[in-house]
């Protein structure tokens, strides 16, 4: 049974919905700016400010995500967990990551410490979110996942090995360059929110391309449209 979102979501909007959904794909799908978008969408005869297209990502973004979220598999049961810094504000900061097996992220927190207190508060996050308890867990050789682990995740299986990690590390380049075309993040919040949307709807339609054939992809990447406009309530823009 398909799911719509109410109509009042777009309510009081003096775009159309389509107009809407449209610019929010573009700007997470792709490594653009909202600069970026407002000057697409004026080549197609649409007039409307980049503050505009920057409303309607905070407004509908994680909306979108959560849905996807809500929608997609169930996750595996392999995580590979590691932290990459953020400067912002001059002032270091960390992005903490999982991944499953397969490549799908998990969640994510945006951090100031990488300790064993910041690996506990990621590890309840995660554990509150997926509601269920990992096989394993792969991370680096960071203490602070250890002494965690020991007081939350006691009865699953750690190892410990960069080499193990790959998955998880490959995860971070999309956020790099995301971080590099918005010439670095404001704040933890600001990042916090953006990668929190960015990440599940990235994922939903950035399929294995090498691992499938071309008939294969097709029908994939249809039915992730399919999903798409289920959960915006939208139609895509020719």
């Amino acid at each position: 049974m398909k799911t719509q979102a109410p109509a009042s979501l777009y309510k009081g909007f003096r775009f159309p919905a389509e107009i809407i959904v449209h610019c929010i794909w573009l700007y997470f799908r792709f490594s653009l700016s909202f600069r970026d978008v407002e000057e697409i969408m004026a080549e197609r005869g649409v007039a409307l400010t980049y503050e505009t297209i920057r409303q309607w990502c905070l407004k509908f973004g994680q909306t979108y995500a959560n849905e996807l979220k809500r929608r997609r598999p169930k996750t595996g049961d392999k995580w590979h967990l590691d932290e990459v810094y953020l400067k912002i504000n001059g002032k270091i900061h960390y992005l903490w990551r999982a991944v499953d097996q397969y490549g799908n992220v998990l969640d994510i927190l945006v951090q100031s410490r990488r300790n064993k207190q910041a690996a506990k508060k990621f590890f309840r996050k995660l554990l509150k979110g997926l509601q269920y308890v990992p096989r394993v867990i792969i991370t680096d050789k960071l203490a602070s996942y250890a002494a965690a682990k020991k007081e939350i995740l006691q009865s699953v299986e750690h190892r410990q090995h960069k080499g193990l990690n790959n998955c998880a590390e490959r995860s971070h380049q999309p956020t790099r360059q995301r971080e590099r075309t918005m010439r670095r993040f404001k704040s933890p919040g600001q990042a916090q929110r953006f990668l929190s949307a960015f990440g599940p709807i990235l994922d939903h339609f950035r399929l294995k391309r090498h691992r499938l054939t071309a008939r294969d992809y097709c029908a994939l990447i249809r039915d992730r449209f399919l999903a798409w406009n289920e959960v915006t309530n939208g139609k895509t823009v020719a």
